[in-house]
């Protein structure tokens, strides 16, 4: 199955394979370009990535899980800042890449806020600067914090480094007592080749594009260094604010000039789609005549009361979407074709070629996703072949120029052998990835298995990174996760190791008792279950609670007619393809083995959920069946996830409530046979007040 297919094409094990790997490489390029300052791809090639990825998820919503690559923003700040908790997160925005993307958009904004046909939807338009989210945090008046958006919920520190900028006023008048705004700080293009040209005359460091220029110069521990750097700033939105800051986002935006704050000049304000498209297509085609780099065009509904009740999702708001513009192309030639495995034996081929420029960003690697996209293209070693910036296809080798192909160039043969461990590599009917059948005994996959055990959003062990799991494993240290646990009785051993010492080994050590005591959720998500990310371990831990009844449910719901697998399918988000991975994963003693031990070793911790003290369905399941008339579906289950209750797909014995709209079917019936309570959509509107 190659990527190009339509969604619809693909089986449940296809997507699923397809899904992991996508979810891999996303959180690599994240981390690469929001921690690095360093991006491997071209934007247009990530957009393209996440773009797959959502479309699988919509396709398949067993997939998706909170917390996982849908979901999540940037990356973890890096090391070497103070870390700021934001207030409100600083959240990513969804894409559109074509006039029809633009028009569902407005369409899903319709239909969430139950608004008739010819109800205007007023937009606010503003390019979109290819640069770096600030918070800029004013009390009384006075800038008193300055943050890079980090994963969204947490970010860096940049205080000092800001206030060198003379975009940003240090005083600000007639503004709420809290105002926290939101920005992108970029370069020019005139001053990026300046500051290039003296780079390269210093014989420092030159920049690949103006955002890395940019991002580089406030993520100094100097401050002085920003300060002799170019920076701009263009304000856009707010945080946390102590009152509301206007009625209409456009008012927002006049409010920030008078307070001071510049905005993008180039923002209008648009009455319909029709304008909306028109508008994009005048900034594009003056692009380049621009002094600063945009690739789109973000479309912001104008309403702030609208904004808010559309609220969020996963990790963009409803009420604003990203219109990129069209692809970039390029030429090189393809050196080398590798295999890489990932930590559930799938075998992803990926295309080394020849760096080349795609619209300011250098490329020199690209995922071919699997063999059958080889195949269809004919893609050969040594072939020159077209690398395209593009938000609606992967991968991002387009085509092969047939008539620069060198002579004898043979076709490509996927491995049938795994090239880490030797083990077969088989493609199981109705899958379009090759796996490597060696299990653990693969160190590929026991090594990226333990590197999942040990990363930032599962244990944390922050002085375990990769090359020392690599070295550990290689040489019987780590085998399994329960062994990191145990290494203080190979403290003599890992002093022989080179590059670790006395020092080094206590930190190590205390890193790791530190992590004795986890909370469920992360837990879950650290024994690597394929499909189970972020998201969906908080869903099991909120659905559970404790380690044992969340164990206990999985060995017991193997069997298909039993209540706990019962139970595991009614879960909102969770689907027939992600329990029998749950499943399988807890059927395999192994598995169950390593589980068991790390019980007797670690504390993991209940689940706390959210203080919902006060609301009346706190911990209540509740189904949604029907047509509501004063809530879509959509507003209505996230009011209900928010006041704390769980949103199931089905009715059983253990619902609370069924809301029950017009035009209601089977779960309502359903509802009356097991005695369960019905409510109106008034008498649920007045239970939750």
């Amino acid at each position: 199955m190659n990527a190009d297919d339509p969604v619809s094409d693909l089986t449940p094990l296809e997507a699923a394979a397809e899904w992991e790997a996508l979810a891999g490489e996303i959180k690599d390029h994240d981390k690469a370009y929001y921690q690095n300052d360093a991006p491997r791809i071209a934007d247009a090639d990530y957009d393209a990535l996440r773009r797959r990825l959502e479309a699988i998820e919509a396709a398949f919503p067993e997939l998706k899980r909170p917390g996982g690559p849908s979901e999540k923003v940037g990356a973890p700040p890096a090391a070497g800042f103070k870390k700021v908790a934001h207030a409100r997160p600083m959240l990513s925005l969804g894409n559109a890449f074509g006039d029809g993307d633009v028009i569902e958009f407005i369409a899903r904004v319709r239909r969430f806020l139950g608004l008739d046909e010819d109800e205007a939807v007023e937009i606010v338009c503003e390019p979109k600067i290819d640069g770096l989210s600030v918070s800029l945090r004013y009390e009384n008046g006075e800038f008193v914090l300055g943050a890079t958006r980090g994963d969204g919920t947490t970010g860096e520190d940049i205080t000092e480094n800001l206030k060198t900028l003379s975009d940003i006023p240090m005083t600000i008048r007639d503004a709420p007592e809290i105002l926290e705004v939101r920005g992108e700080v970029f370069m020019t293009r005139g001053d990026f080749e300046t500051l290039n040209q003296e780079q390269e005359k210093a014989g420092a460091k030159v920049f690949a594009n103006p955002r890395n220029a940019a991002a580089g110069s406030l993520r100094q521990k100097d401050p002085a260094v920003t300060a002799s750097r170019p920076l701009s700033l263009f304000a856009y939105g707010w945080g946390e604010v102590s009152e509301p800051v206007a009625d209409t986002h456009w008012d927002f935006l006049e409010n920030l000039r008078g307070w001071g704050l510049p905005t993008n000049p180039l923002a209008e304000r648009a009455a319909d789609t029709e304008d909306c498209l028109r508008f994009h297509l005048q900034v594009e085609e003056r692009r380049q005549d621009l002094d600063y780099a945009i690739d789109g065009m973000v479309y912001k509904v104008n309403r702030i009361d609208w904004q808010e009740r559309l609220g969020q999702v996963s990790r963009a708001p409803r009420w604003a979407v990203a219109h990129k513009f069209p692809a970039e192309k390029a030429e090189t030639v393809l050196n080398e074709i590798i295999i890489q495995v990932g930590r559930t034996g799938s075998l992803t081929p990926v295309a080394e070629f020849a760096p080349v420029t795609v619209g300011g960003v250098l490329v020199s690697r690209a995922t071919l996703h699997n063999e059958d996209e080889i195949a269809r293209k004919d893609i050969r070693i040594g072939d020159t072949v077209i690398i395209q910036r593009a938000g609606d296809v992967i991968p991002q080798v387009v085509s092969v120029i047939l008539d620069k192909r060198p002579r004898g160039a043979k076709p490509y043969k996927f491995p049938d052998k795994c090239p880490e461990c030797g083990s077969h590599a088989v493609r199981e009917e109705g899958e379009a990835r090759r796996r490597c059948t060696g299990g653990l005994v693969c160190p590929a996959q026991a090594v990226e298995r333990l590197k999942h055990f040990v990363s930032r959003n599962a244990f944390d062990i922050e002085s375990l990174g990769a090359k020392s799991i690599e070295d550990f494993h290689k040489y019987g240290l780590i085998i399994t996760p329960f062994d990191i646990f145990f290494l203080k009785g190979r403290a003599v051993e890992i002093c022989e190791r080179d590059g670790w010492g006395e020092k080094s080994l206590n930190n190590l050590l205390r890193a790791i008792e530190e992590r004795k005591t986890i909370s469920l959720e992360r837990f879950i998500y650290a024994l690597g279950i394929r499909q189970v990310g972020q998201a969906t371990a908080k869903l099991l831990a909120r659905q559970y609670g404790s380690f044992k009844t969340w164990r206990d449910a999985m060995i017991e719901a193997k069997a298909d007619d039993s209540e706990d697998y019962a139970d595991l399918i009614n879960i909102d988000g969770i689907g027939s393809a992600m329990a029998k991975d749950l499943i399988e994963f807890f059927d395999e003693k192994h598995n169950l083995n390593v589980v068991n031990d790390l019980d007797k070793e670690l504390t993991v911790e209940d689940f706390q959920a959210p203080d919902t003290s006060s609301s009346p369905i706190a911990g209540k399941t509740v189904v949604f069946t029907g047509t509501l008339e004063t809530l879509s579906r959509a507003e209505a289950k996230t009011r209900a996830e928010a006041l704390g209750a769980k949103v199931a797909g089905s009715v059983s014995k253990k619902t609370d409530y069924v809301v029950v709209g017009a035009d209601a079917g089977s779960k309502a019936k359903k509802a009356r046979e097991l005695g369960v309570e019905t409510l109106s959509e008034q008498a649920w509107l007045k239970l939750i007040g």
